[in-house]
């Protein structure tokens, strides 16, 4: 059989995920220090994972609505409001989803048509391009900048539009970059689309690990944006679910009956445990996130400083949790510094092109880690740095 006839061009000329592929490379190996997987290392918290137990015991194990629990999505309603002052309709504008990814995924679609242009930062979470491909479109890449703290402005924005524009990609607080957008940086931002027909998909997963004095902003929360926003986050990074594979988007009701539509056909409603829990987490999580956050932001500090002592150009990272050093004075490529750094000192680390090509000259860490992890790994990435 000829497969390459059968085979879409399309998904062929998309290369891997380059987050796994040293992962892969990584498992292969004995006394690895990975620093390269963004995912959180507590348990989940007791309570929630009792909520999921309980909803077994009683048998609550049957489908839900395809939008999801009306109990979830009423909560979910009630949080957004609490964090990030942005009401929304339980019944009409939000889709409970099997992670963020799935939203992100379901929103490209609903909207694209071939030939559009989707508008995404880089570096950046590495799905946004992949999908807008894979519908079509032409991703419009906006490489941001290190001495802006890897935000977008409102010039590079204005340079990026053309009468094909369809959708922006906001994907802050940022991975890989640990960048975010404050209220100035985002009504600046808003103030360009405000008259236009883009819409804003904003990945906001990372929402509540922001580290900056002033706590995450959502644009759906800035005047006249709410309209054209679809706000998306999740469970995984926030109450360290990554397992439970949930998460929501909240937008119109004319583009969330759409987004609906794809997800009631490709998935038909997320895992029904996962949702329970997410009650749980939703209602009286907050004590658990607030302990885990401290924990992140001692280890960002921690690795922040750790980079730039050992000679490795580090910003301090406001969001998520991930630090982005420069390797640019290593004379090698990220994906070379990887490799090389691998072999040698046994520490697995994430190339920056793994997030778009203006990602060369740095290197991806995920602080996710322990003290004790975090610093081995320096240890061996400074003995490798006096080897060059």
């Amino acid at each position: 059989m000829d497969y390459q006839k059968i085979l879409s061009p399309t998904v062929q000329s998309i290369k891997p995920s380059g987050i796994r592929k040293f992962f892969d490379i990584a498992n292969t190996m004995e006394d690895v220090i990975s620093l390269g997987v963004g995912e959180p290392d507590f348990p989940t918290p007791w309570e929630i994972r009792k909520a999921g137990i309980l909803s077994l015991e009683s048998g609550k194990t049957r489908y839900t609505s395809n939008r999801g629990l009306e109990q979830l999505r009423e909560e979910i309603c009630r949080y957004v409001q609490r964090k990030y002052n942005v009401t929304y309709t339980a019944e009409s504008e939000v889709l409970v989803t099997v992670g963020g990814s799935e939203a992100i995924d379901a929103c490209i679609r609903a909207i694209a048509v071939p030939g559009d242009e989707i508008i995404i930062p880089q570096p950046s979470y590495v799905c946004y391009e992949p999908i807008a491909a894979l519908c079509g479109c032409t991703p419009v890449i906006i490489e941001t900048k290190a001495e802006n703290d890897f935000k977008i402005t409102p010039e590079e924005l204005k340079q990026a539009i053309t009468p094909r524009t369809k959708a922006l990609i906001l994907p802050y607080p940022c991975n890989p970059t640990g960048g975010i957008m404050e209220r100035a940086d985002l009504e600046a931002i808003a103030a360009v689309l405000r008259d236009t027909n883009i819409l804003v998909i904003s990945d906001e997963i990372y929402a509540e690990l922001t580290f900056s004095d002033e706590p995450h902003v959502s644009i759906a929360s800035i005047d006249g944006m709410q309209e054209r926003t679809v706000l998306i986050n999740g469970f995984s990074k926030t109450f360290s679910m990554t397992g439970w594979r949930l998460g929501y988007a909240c937008g119109p009701a004319p583009i969330m009956a759409q987004i609906t539509k794809i997800h009631q056909y490709a998935i038909m409603c997320a895992p029904t445990t996962s949702q329970y829990a997410a009650i749980e987490a939703m209602r009286n999580g907050d004590d658990a996130v607030a302990s885990m956050k401290e924990e992140y932001d001692m280890r960002r500090r921690l690795i922040v400083h750790g980079f730039n002592q050992i000679g490795l150009t580090c910003r301090e990272p406001k969001g998520a949790f991930y630090a982005f050093p420069c390797i640019r004075s290593t004379s090698m490529s990220s994906e070379e510094f990887c490799e090389k750094l691998l072999y040698a000192e046994r520490v697995a680390l994430v190339p920056g092109t793994a997030f778009g090509e203006s990602g060369e000259g740095f290197v991806r860490a995920s602080y996710c880690y322990s003290t004790d992890h975090i610093l081995e790994a320096l240890r061996r990435i400074e003995r490798f740095l006096k080897t060059l």
